[in-house]
C-alpha cells in the first residue's frame, strides 16, 4: 500500500503545474508503471514538455530532451566513437538515450533511419553502436510527440514504430479555469519548482514489478481478447489490432487497477484503457474516410457491442 500512495502523490505533484488534467496524468503515470512508452499527438504549447519535466523531478529520473529535425541523426541518439590523440585510441561519447526518461519532440519531423534507431531502444533496451551493444540506464522510458499531420515537415511515423508504443493520447487544451489560473501565476516562480521529489532511485522499479502481482480473472483476460479481436473484423478497419496490443492492454488494466489502489483488474479497467491503448494500432478503411470516422469512433463502438463480463466489482 505504501508503494500505491507514493505512485498517487507523484500524480498529484505533476498535477500541480498541468492543471486540469488529472485523467491524463494519470494515465501517463500508468504507462510508467507499466513500463511502456507514450506518444502524445498534440499542437504545440500545451504543456507537453512540462509535463515530462514534472515527471523526471517528482520520480528523480535522468532527463533528456531531443528536438527531431530533419538532420537529426542516428548517432546523436545512440552515441558515436571519436580519436582522442592525447590517448590514442577511439572514446565512445554517449547519446541522448542513455537516460531514465527521454522526451522525443516532434518524432515525425525526423527521418525514418533516426526513427528506427529509437525503435530498438524502447523495445529492447539496448542499441548497437559500431558492432557493441549497449544497454540503456533502467528504468527506461520515452514520451514522444508528434505534430497533427499535415504540418509542415512531418511524415507518418512507421506502423511498426507505432506498435511500439503502449498509448497515444493527447493532451488537448485546459479548461477556462485551470488555463485561467495558469495566465495569473506568471511572474512568480517555475511551476516546475512547486514539483516536490517523491520517489527514491530504484523505487519506480520495484513499482513495476508489484504491478505483475495484480490478480486478474480469466474472465476479464478473455474480455480484453473480445474487445482485440472485435478490432479485426470490424467494417470500417482494414486492419485490426496485433497480438502485442493483446499484452499491451493487459498491462495498462493492471497497472490503472493498482494505480486506483486496488490489487485486482475489474472489466471496466479493461474498457477504460481499450481507447487508448488501441486507437493508433489500427487502420481505417476508404469507408470509414468517407463516413468521416474517427479511430476513436470506432473502438468506443465496439467497446459498447461487445459484453462485458457479469462480475462484481472486486472481480468475483
Amino acid at each position: 500500500m505504501r508503494y500505491q500512495e507514493k505512485a498517487r502523490q507523484v500524480v498529484e505533484e505533476v498535477g500541480k503545474v498541468i492543471l486540469g488534467k488529472e485523467r491524463k496524468v494519470e494515465e501517463v503515470m500508468a504507462v510508467f508503471l507499466a513500463g511502456g512508452h507514450i506518444l502524445l499527438e498534440d499542437i504545440p504549447g500545451v504543456g507537453k514538455t512540462t509535463m515530462a519535466l514534472a515527471f523526471s523531478r517528482a520520480m528523480k529520473l535522468d532527463f533528456k530532451r531531443v528536438q527531431f529535425t530533419p538532420d537529426v541523426m542516428p548517432s546523436d541518439l545512440t552515441g558515436f566513437s571519436i580519436y582522442r590523440r592525447e590517448e590514442e585510441k577511439f572514446v565512445y561519447q554517449a547519446g541522448s538515450i542513455f537516460c531514465n526518461l527521454l522526451l522525443a519532440d516532434e518524432i515525425n519531423r525526423t527521418s525514418p533511419k533516426t526513427q528506427s534507431a529509437l525503435l530498438e531502444v524502447m523495445e529492447e533496451g539496448k542499441c548497437t553502436v559500431e558492432g557493441m551493444t549497449r544497454e540503456v540506464p533502467s528504468p527506461f522510458l520515452v514520451i514522444a510527440t508528434q505534430n497533427p499531420f499535415g504540418s509542415p515537415g512531418t511524415q507518418y511515423l512507421p506502423e511498426a514504430q507505432l506498435d511500439r508504443f503502449m498509448v497515444a493520447m493527447t493532451l488537448g487544451y485546459p479548461d477556462f479555469d485551470s488555463e485561467l489560473s495558469m495566465a495569473m501565476s506568471i511572474g512568480k516562480e517555475s511551476r516546475l519548482e512547486q514539483v516536490a521529489p517523491v520517489l527514491e532511485q530504484g523505487e519506480l522499479l520495484i513499482m513495476q514489478d508489484l504491478i505483475h502481482t495484480v490478480v486478474m480473472k480469466e474472465e476479464v483476460y478473455r474480455y480484453a481478447l473480445e474487445l482485440v479481436t472485435a478490432t479485426r473484423s470490424h467494417p470500417y478497419l482494414e486492419r485490426g489490432a496485433s497480438p502485442r496490443a493483446t499484452i499491451a492492454l493487459v498491462k495498462m488494466a493492471k497497472a490503472y487497477a493498482w494505480l486506483s489502489g486496488r490489487e485486482y483488474v475489474t472489466p471496466n479497467d479493461v474498457r477504460l484503457q481499450f481507447p487508448y491503448v488501441i486507437s493508433h494500432r489500427v487502420l481505417l478503411n476508404g469507408g470509414a474516410r468517407m463516413e468521416n470516422k474517427s479511430g476513436r469512433e470506432i473502438l468506443m463502438e465496439i467497446a459498447e457491442k461487445v459484453k462485458r463480463p457479469p462480475m462484481g466489482e472486486r472481480g468475483r
